[in-house]
């Protein structure tokens, strides 16, 4: 069967936060200079949802609260997948794992065997939504991407150890977030890194959450609030 790769796609997106109360910095990498999405860039890690994301198990689900945002402007349910996603784009890209200690039920998938290898069941834990945006019209690759946002001592193992990681990016490194806007980024990565820097001390969810939602019709600035649950 034929892909078309311009279809939208569901798409996870890791900002991991470092030294967040001092001197904060961001997770980084460069997309390879013939990607077809983003050349040279510098990113966070992430990628598409895979279909067998959604049956992965996760030891801790995301918050209510992360989940009641992601189903608004959303015709599913795609708050596992898309914790799942995020929690193995950010192994394969980086090495570095979200995850407790456990063994897997039945025979992982492929694109899991490496993190079950590990010893390690994911863990959504401390993962907040934060960001979303869909690609506009007319790129070679859209996504409907949502961004997420964890503290970096949520991280299992060595933070500097990339030994793990794919080629999918290269110069993988921890950014000052003073530094990162001078980097060659994607314009929606420097919108985030803004985001980010409004709010990198502040524990809590923020308010709302912003989308980006550039479809064919018009380009439009929404703000995602979800219910906060009652205790």
């Amino acid at each position: 069967m034929t892909v078309d790769k311009t279809a939208v796609r569901d798409a996870a997106t890791v900002i991991v936060l470092r030294d967040r109360m001092t001197t904060p910095s961001v997770l980084m990498g460069q997309r390879g200079a013939k990607a077809a999405f983003f050349p040279s860039k510098f990113v966070f890690p992430g990628g598409a949802v895979d279909a067998d994301d959604a049956g992965v198990p996760l030891v801790t689900p995301l918050s209510e609260l992360c989940r009641d945002r992601l189903l608004e402007a959303s015709e599913t349910d795609l708050s596992h997948a898309l914790a799942a996603a995020a929690i193995r784009e950010l192994w394969e890209e980086t090495g570095l794992l979200l995850g407790e200690p456990g063994d897997w039920p039945g025979t992982p998938h492929p694109d899991w065997q490496s993190f079950a290898d590990a010893g390690y069941l994911p863990s959504a834990l401390g993962m907040q939504f934060f960001f979303r945006a869909l690609t506009p019209p007319g790129r070679p690759r859209r996504f409907d991407a949502r961004f997420f946002l964890v503290d970096a001592e949520r991280i299992e193992g060595d933070l500097d150890d990339f030994s793990a990681a794919s080629e999918e990016l290269s110069h993988l490194q921890w950014v000052p977030l003073a530094e990162a806007r001078a980097l060659d980024l994607p314009f929606i990565t420097e919108v985030v890194l803004a985001e980010i820097a409004a709010c990198a001390r502040d524990l809590t969810p923020p308010a709302s959450i912003p989308f980006f939602k550039n479809n064919d019709e018009e380009s439009l600035f929404l703000r995602l609030r979800g219910v906060a649950p009652v205790d």
